[in-house]
């Protein structure tokens, strides 16, 4: 079993800071590309940031050079570091994470976070 646990969400003003974490556990052989993504209430939900297993990034054009996707490799964890934040960021924001389980690491899948509150107040 796998799971993923986000931390960091909550209330900032417009033009403040907010740092998210996840963090995957269990029997995990390797993973792949983790990324966040957001939902915001009526919304579809978006892709925010990915990153591959060897740094490779992909943002959103709407938080290029605000938002930075990082990952520590040996603590299976990724971040989320958003800055110049904006009323329009506010969402639940999702970690997932492609994860390779399995003596050989075979059995691949997609996992997703229970989402953590980012409100953003102008």
């Amino acid at each position: 079993q796998v799971q993923l646990v986000e931390s960091g969400g909550g209330l900032v003003q417009a033009g403040g800071s907010l740092r998210l974490s996840c963090a995957a556990s269990g029997s995990i052989f390797s993973i792949n590309a983790m990324g966040w993504y957001r939902q915001a209430p009526g919304k579809q939900r978006e892709l925010v940031a990915t990153i591959t297993s060897g740094g490779t990034t992909n943002y959103a054009d709407s938080v290029k050079g605000r938002f930075t996707i990082s990952r520590d490799n040996a603590k299976n964890t990724v971040y989320l570091q958003m800055n110049s934040l904006k009323p329009e960021d506010t969402a639940v924001y999702y970690c997932n994470a492609d994860i390779s389980r399995g003596t050989w690491g075979h059995i691949i899948s997609d996992y997703w976070g229970q989402g953590t509150q980012v409100t953003v107040s102008s």
